[in-house]
């Protein structure tokens, strides 16, 4: 609990769209539409990033 809430609300909203991102990508991908699957599977990393981002600067100006 200590962790959920060290991390924020947005950050979780965020780590819970990139899990639903990687569902959705396995899905397509898995029912033939793999261009598609690869397409919407570069966006979790995209997000992940952006929290790595977010977080430094927000640690960087407390």
């Amino acid at each position: 609990m200590k962790f959920l809430k060290k991390l924020g609300v947005p950050y979780l909203v965020m780590l819970f769209v990139c899990a639903l991102i990687i569902i959705v990508s396995e899905s397509l991908f898995l029912s033939g539409n793999k261009l598609h699957g690869i397409f919407i599977g570069l966006w979790a990393p995209m997000l992940l990033g952006l929290i790595i981002l977010f977080k430094l600067v927000d640690n960087g100006s407390k």
